[in-house]
């Protein structure tokens, strides 16, 4: 069918017909039950969203339906028709589009060339691809996403943000009947969230069925028809939005129930561990300055664009500095290279945890010892027998749900995967640890977990920098709030300011306001 997007929003779902029913869907993976007697269906015109923690089963249960997993058991029905994929483009073919948590375009290619691959028009007969028409559609289903940007664009020259609109773009140019979104506003700002939802709700207009995952449980009641919450590779329950809460929700999803979602612990501020002094890079950084105390958790904020990544980079080394200084415990240190800031006792967990934080195709064991090879190793030959002691002390420490220490981190959930990074950096005994993102992609129980290590860190002494698009986060978890804008800090928030409104106000180039009067925000 053709999804355009310029009819007004539908009052609800056809529950009179159902356009999917998955029934009894079993997968096991080596050393895993992924799946065990699934069940899952969609009316036309619905959103129903799947819920479950990191390694419930929800991606294995897209995957199947998308063609990129054969089903070990059970039955796939579309339009009431019994279906069996075997590969991505047989369910593209039968009205499936898939928008996957980990983007599938390819960076070397054109806006216009991910949009059409597979699909692209050609002039006449002739094997001559038609440029401006296949330019002219592209840019039209941007228009309908409200993204300005060149169809001619190469994906690699986008930020995470639109590189997951034009993802979306994608689905809407193959005129699906159904859309899987897994995670499609785990890099979108607010703005960009509203948009998505517009499209969305016009999708349903048109009839179209939506398979809608998310870690952000207040989108639920936002977007969502139904919800259905799988548990360790089952179906706890399906039920109408309407009939349930967000704490229901979660007790469904981890099993128990998740009283303080943000175990934040308030710890007295030690010495200053680090200091830093004008800090710019050419084009991203301009004279940034701001210190942290052991036992603080400094929290980073503002919008997409605005250097926050950029200032960890730099101050890890990833990232050439042209001027400024850095202080590690009172004294001046350089900082040219990764190398340098982890012999420094600096750590930092990346955005990209799969990119850049881990080599999935490395085992757990592997990956934990990775920054400390050195340290454990005399002779040319790695010592196993210390790599298997050290490993086995941070799975258990961190909970790491793993089969064995050899596992490939490549099968392990987002939030498992997650734990290993930290391990790996807790392994160095760190001063300073900068946490970006630390909780993008991962459920509500293993947040839990990531922010009571923060904390018990920060008690140890630790430094820690929290960068994070999740204003709830950096407001609940921070003692201090630095905002960035444009490469520079805007201003430093105290825990008595820190509020939505003081947060946006600096991310957005002004000031914050208390009863009229403007706040003086410096580093402190």
């Amino acid at each position: 069918m053709q999804a355009t997007l310029d009819a007004p929003s539908a009052p609800g779902p056809d529950s009179t017909r159902l356009l999917l029913e998955m029934r009894s869907i079993s997968k096991s993976f080596p050393g895993v039950k992924a799946l065990q007697n699934v069940d899952l269906d969609l009316h036309p015109g619905e959103v129903h969203v799947l819920l479950g923690e990191n390694g419930a089963g929800k991606s294995t249960l897209m995957k199947i339906l998308s063609g990129v997993y054969d089903r070990d058991d059970g039955t796939i029905l579309l339009n009431g028709q019994p279906v069996n994929f075997h590969n991505p483009k047989q369910a593209q073919e039968h009205g499936i589009a898939t928008i996957y948590q980990e983007f599938a375009l390819i960076p070397y290619l054109s806006v216009t060339e991910n949009i059409f691959l597979g699909d692209e028009i050609m002039l006449g007969p002739s094997p001559v691809l038609n440029w401006p028409a296949m330019h002219r559609h592209a840019r039209e289903t941007l228009r309908q996403l409200n993204l300005d940007i060149n169809p001619r664009t190469l994906v690699r020259d986008l930020g995470v943000a639109k590189q997951q609109l034009v993802e979306v773009a994608k689905a809407l140019h193959h005129e699906a009947d159904l859309i899987i979104m897994d995670e499609p506003t785990s890099a979108l700002s607010q703005n960009e969230i509203e948009d998505l939802f517009t499209v969305i709700r016009q999708l349903k207009a048109k009839g179209v069925g939506v398979i809608y995952i998310s870690h952000h449980l207040d989108e639920v009641h936002r977007i969502g028809d139904r919800v259905t919450v799988l548990r360790d590779g089952l179906r706890v329950a399906t039920l109408p939005v309407a009939e349930i809460t967000i704490d229901e929700l979660i007790r469904m999803m981890v099993g128990r129930s998740v009283d303080e979602q943000f175990p934040k612990v308030e710890i007295p501020r030690r010495e200053e561990v680090l200091r830093v002094e004008g800090l710019s890079s050419k084009g991203l950084l301009h004279d940034v300055s701001f210190n942290v105390y052991g036992g603080e958790i400094l929290g980073v904020a503002g919008l997409v664009g605005s250097g926050r990544t950029e200032l960890a980079r730099a101050i890890f080394g990833a990232d050439k500095i042209e001027a400024g200084q850095m202080h590690l415990d009172g004294r001046p240190v350089k900082i040219s290279a990764p190398h340098d800031a982890v012999d420094l006792g600096i750590g930092l967990l990346t955005e990209d945890r799969k990119e850049q934080g881990l080599v999935l195709g490395m085992s757990v064991r592997a990956n934990i010892v990775m920054p400390i090879l050195n340290r454990i190793t005399r002779t040319p030959l790695v010592n196993i027998r210390r790599e298997q002691k050290i490993a086995a002390e941070y799975v258990e420490r961190l909970n790491i749900r793993t089969p064995t220490l050899n596992q490939k981190t490549l099968y392990l959930s987002g939030g498992n995967q997650q734990k290993v990074v930290l391990s790996k950096w807790l392994a160095t005994n760190p001063r300073v640890l900068i946490f970006d993102e630390p909780t993008r992609g991962i459920d509500v129980g293993s947040k839990v977990e990531i922010y009571t290590f923060m904390t018990r860190l920060a008690e140890q002494g630790v430094a820690i920098i929290m960068i994070s698009s999740e204003l709830p986060e950096i407001i609940s978890m921070s003692d201090r709030v630095l905002v960035m804008f444009e490469g520079t800090v805007s201003g430093i928030l105290n825990r008595e300011e820190l509020s939505q409104e003081n947060i946006m106000a600096l991310a957005t180039g002004g000031d914050t306001t208390n009863g009229g009067h403007s706040n003086s925000i410096t580093a402190q």
